[in-house]
């Protein structure tokens, strides 16, 4: 009697303490998830975000109609000139006061919008101009892009990255994705996972680093 007593308390210990254990389990779950919400509404409330559209063309605003016949050159000699240097198109049409520069490389055709806006500014528009053109502009834009990288990199602070990554990301500032710079999205992730990791008392600069470089492949093309 006494062993049979015995194990009827056990099983009915084993079951109430089973269920008080699955009790814990599910309440603990609620609250970790409620945490995880407010610290990640928290955090998103501490960003914001600049959105821009998707873009395949630049505008160029030229003083006069009679500056697209230049732009042609003759017999498109000009034109033809600055769409082999740059590998991006160029759209003049019955648009009045507008010549367009059109191409899937978004770091192509800021150089050819810029190195277009310099030869209109110039006057001087001939086949070898155009290339002396095209050619400082496309080493002003390496600079440029460079630079812009390097200073993204400080301002995140995150340390320690070599030429080539400052490349990668300046070059991400002409890129967008899902209506957004992929830039401006990889700075927001960066700033996103060092206030949550300052939240969970994790390593804060190895978080930004990690969301500053989680995209960069975007950066490679075909070239």
């Amino acid at each position: 009697a006494k062993e049979q007593l015995l194990k009827i308390f056990e099983e009915e210990l084993s079951d109430e303490f089973g269920g008080q254990v699955l009790r814990s389990m599910e309440q603990f779950q609620e609250e970790i998830t409620e945490q995880s919400r407010e610290l990640l509404v928290g955090t998103m409330q501490r960003c914001a975000a600049d959105h821009t559209a998707d873009n395949v063309v630049s505008t160029i605003d030229i003083p006069s109609d009679d500056m697209k016949g230049r732009v042609i050159g003759r017999e498109g000699r000009n034109i033809r000139a600055f769409e082999r240097l740059t590998g991006i198109d160029v759209v003049v049409d019955d648009t009045p006061g507008v010549i367009v520069v059109s191409g899937f490389d978004s770091v192509r055709r800021e150089v050819a919008r810029r190195a277009m806006e310099k030869l209109i500014l110039d006057g001087r528009i001939h086949p070898a101009r155009i290339e002396e053109i095209v050619n400082s502009t496309r080493e002003e834009m390496d600079q440029l892009i460079y630079e812009t990288g390097k200073k993204i990199a400080y301002e995140n602070n995150v340390h320690g990255l070599k030429d080539k990554e400052f490349v990668h990301l300046g070059r991400l500032q002409y890129r967008t994705s899902h209506g957004q710079s992929v830039l401006e999205h990889l700075v927001e992730v960066s700033q996103l996972c060092g206030l949550m990791a300052g939240e969970l008392k994790l390593d804060a600069s190895l978080a930004r680093r990690c969301g500053l470089l989680h995209d960069i492949g975007k950066a490679v093309d075909h070239e």
